[in-house]
């Protein structure tokens, strides 16, 4: 007798195309289909990757990031790519001259790139400046940024748990008593 194998798991989930409808988004998906099907850079392939990505998984980069990053050894004179946004920071003083690759930048942050003398391009330009990705670095914003990721983990309250409670508002009257001081109960 053979053997039924489950198949109700088999599916892989993950995406194979973006979600989003944006015709500009979708002309440079074809485009880096195409170059990571006819290059061997592994760059064009987690380029793709991203392209397909949700919002919340392409979080913005910061200026003072992008420059941190750009700041290390072995990474002058290099590309900056971002498959996601470049945000202003205000507490920057000095940028740099950089070449960064984004599919969005905000207004401040990129007339303080180019005031810098700096250059910014389109992923359509990277394709045809670097088809295989060379001289640039890859680069991310901080996707456990969000505040939702405050409130995760062990439940508020436990010990040795620093989840952050959902609270109407805080003040005085809002969770400071049983649990908070050891005069009220216990503390944690």
């Amino acid at each position: 007798m053979g053997v039924d194998i489950r198949h109700n798991k088999d599916r892989k989930v993950r995406r194979k195309e973006p979600k989003s409808q944006d015709i500009y988004l979708r002309l440079l998906v074809k485009l880096y289909r195409f170059l990571a099907r006819r290059t061997n850079s592994t760059f064009n392939q987690v380029v793709l990757k991203r392209l397909f990505m949700s919002r919340t998984n392409r979080p913005p980069l910061s200026l003072s990031r992008m420059i941190r990053k750009m700041k290390l050894p072995g990474r002058e004179n290099k590309t900056a790519v971002v498959v996601g946004t470049i945000t202003d920071d205000v507490r920057v003083q000095e940028v740099p001259k950089l070449k960064v690759c984004a599919l969005r930048v905000s207004s401040r942050a990129r007339s303080r790139i180019l005031k810098a003398g700096g250059k910014i391009l389109t992923f359509d330009q990277l394709a045809l400046d670097s088809p295989k990705g060379r001289g640039t670095v890859l680069l991310s914003g901080p996707r456990k940024g969000r505040e939702v990721y405050r409130h995760f983990g062990k439940a508020p309250g436990t010990p040795h748990s620093h989840t952050k409670p959902y609270v109407r508002s805080k003040g005085r009257k809002f969770e400071r008593a049983r649990g908070r001081r050891a005069s009220r109960g216990y503390k944690n």
